[in-house]
């Protein structure tokens, strides 16, 4: 056997050993096991025996054991010797005691130590009533409950010493077996975790499975949190939904409690920039288990002192009752600032609660209670006087007081508009102080971006409008120019040398019947189609001619000239020279 005795055979003290010692003649030594007592199935443990400097030699005894003493001649260490367990079992559990000699002299037997081995049976359940977040200097009672029929519960609290209390267990109707604990009263200065156990009282030693642990938060003693969501508290099934947790207080942790959840919900805290600490709490998708009022708190690592609860947040889980309400706008959806408005919610089933919505708004729903007029449940939501913070969409849920956080189908949504406002319908802006500008949204941009764009278009189309019409007019100058004058018109102008000078003027005689024979103006032609130089005038002048003869100073680019035989003048005498006639048409 090796002086550190790794391995801690069968131990006991026979009738005939017993009788070898002489026990009562020394003090007594003390006796401890590392880790603890109390001791997981296969885990290494050590049993310490502590008595004289002196000492020459220690037994370790177990009691209810027929076997032989366990000695340590040699001893590693003068006043103490180790007894190790590298694998614990069922067979290890039980009481022990230590003795120690000098020379012939034994000491008298240490106090009894307890080893208990777990592992043994299926581990119970542990609770708190009413909450495990507790006040300072506040009382609970703890609860361990398993469907195995346990003789006795052990409430055991972690820490440098393991404390426990032991309870006979009770059995309950519903073939439970149970025993409570009450703790109390809690202070900030310690840990407060638990676990416990169950076991047959035939093997007092061979202890079940640990329950899962259970913390007990003391709280109030710091600053609170807020706690928050991003979108509407009423949700529908199967919607995703997470909870935040912020403080301006540095906490390394956090906690969602929910009212009436024994369990809560743990998350490590982050850090932001701007000196905040928050924690993320993700619900998954919402089903009717979700509905209820929550809080949350900041806690620091190694330390029970938490923070003060945050303000509650209820979450309502809509579409769980198979009726719709009704909602309608009185007077009417548009309304102007400074009016009054009514939103009636109205339902055929019965209905104990009603509640308004905002679509977007983080806020609760409005409740009212139900009135029962004319064979409907209705409420009236008034808003007076009406601003731009009410304009949005709403709808209306009904509910009931035996179950307020569960509601019916959702209203078909009614929008609420706000003459004279503009922007968003998100919610409304908040005014810092008196003298704050009013807010203003952004469609003053959206307007101004149409006109410029409409005023854009409608010159755009102008300018295309004139371009078609200056190009067509060209095209028939250019036709006009390109055919051949009709005969009976004569030629176009005048053989005469004269005729290449641009302001050179001719003169026709112009009878009185002009309107047949005589000067034709041309009005054909639009003065846009005119050349720069091609002013077209005439100037009836009165000359030492005969009186039925007037002439017309003419501009030869312009006019279209013919020449013909002179015509027999009113006396019957032919003219001298031949005269020149320009056709003028006018119509």
């Amino acid at each position: 056997m090796t002086p550190a005795l790794t391995v801690l055979l069968c131990l006991g003290l026979s009738v005939g050993s017993r009788t070898q010692v002489q026990a009562g003649t020394l003090p007594k030594p003390t006796i401890w096991a590392e880790p603890g007592s109390v001791v997981p199935w296969e885990a290494p443990v050590t049993i310490w025996c502590q008595g004289s400097l002196k000492a020459q030699e220690y037994l370790l005894y177990k009691e209810r054991y027929s076997g032989t003493w366990n000695r340590q001649p040699e001893l590693e260490f003068k006043d103490k010797a180790k007894f190790s367990i590298t694998h614990m079992t069922d067979v290890h559990a039980g009481q022990y005691h230590c003795y120690y000699r000098i020379t012939t002299a034994w000491s008298n037997p240490s106090d009894p130590l307890e080893l208990v081995v777990t592992g043994m049976h299926s581990k119970p359940s542990l609770s708190v009533l009413p909450s495990s977040i507790v006040p300072s200097g506040g009382n609970v009672t703890l609860q361990c409950v398993s469907w195995t029929g346990f003789h006795r519960f052990v409430l055991m609290k972690e820490g440098q010493r393991q404390l426990f209390w032991t309870r006979n267990s009770q059995q309950a109707p519903s073939m439970r077996f149970w025993a409570l604990f009450p703790v109390g009263p809690v202070i900030p200065s310690l840990m407060w975790t638990f676990r416990c156990y169950g076991y047959y009282s035939n093997t007092p030693q061979e202890w079940s499975l640990p329950s899962d642990p259970l913390e007990l938060l003391i709280s109030g003693v710091l600053g609170k949190p807020s706690l928050r969501i991003q979108q509407s508290p009423v949700v529908t099934s199967g919607q995703n939904l997470t909870l935040q947790c912020l403080s301006d207080v540095s906490y390394d942790r956090f906690v969602l409690s929910k009212e009436g959840a024994r369990d809560l919900l743990h998350r490590h805290g982050w850090q932001s920039q701007a000196g905040l600490s928050g924690a993320d709490f993700p619900l998954g998708p919402v089903g009717p288990f979700h509905r209820g009022r929550y809080t949350c708190y900041g806690g620091h690592n190694l330390s029970s002192q938490w923070s003060a609860s945050s303000g509650p947040l209820d979450i309502l889980v809509a579409g769980q009752f198979p009726y719709t309400p009704s909602l309608q706008v009185q007077p009417g959806p548009t309304v102007a600032p400074g009016e009054n408005v009514t939103l009636l919610c109205q339902s055929l089933s019965s209905v104990d609660i009603f509640l308004l919505s905002k679509e977007g708004a983080a806020n609760p729903p409005l409740r009212l209670r139900s009135k029962y007029s004319s064979g409907l449940y209705q409420a009236e939501f008034s808003m007076s006087p009406v601003t731009s913070a009410h304009r949005g969409t709403y709808r209306c849920y009904g509910s009931f007081n035996t179950s307020p956080y569960l509601l019916s189908h959702p209203s078909v949504p009614v929008k609420i508009l706000v003459s004279g406002s503009s922007g968003h319908h998100g919610p409304p802006p908040t005014i810092s102080s008196p003298t704050a500008a009013p807010a203003q949204g952004p469609s003053w941009y959206l307007y101004v971006l149409i006109g410029s764009s409409v005023a854009f278009i409608l010159m755009l189309c102008l300018l295309i409008l004139f371009l078609v019409r200056q190009q067509r007019r060209g095209k028939c100058r250019k036709s006009r120019d390109a055919d051949p004058e009709p005969k009976d018109r004569g030629l176009q102008d005048s053989s005469s040398p004269a005729a290449t000078t641009q302001e050179e003027t001719l003169y026709a005689a112009v009878q009185d019947t002009w309107p047949e024979e005589g000067v034709e103006l041309d009005h054909r032609k639009n003065t846009q189609d005119e050349e720069p130089h091609g002013d077209m005038y005439a100037q009836a002048a009165a000359s030492d001619a005969p009186p039925d003869v007037t002439y017309a100073q003419l501009n030869h680019l312009t006019l279209r000239q013919k020449t013909s035989a002179s015509s027999p003048s009113q006396s019957g005498e032919p003219p001298a020279e031949p005269s020149v006639y320009a056709a003028l048409a006018i119509h």
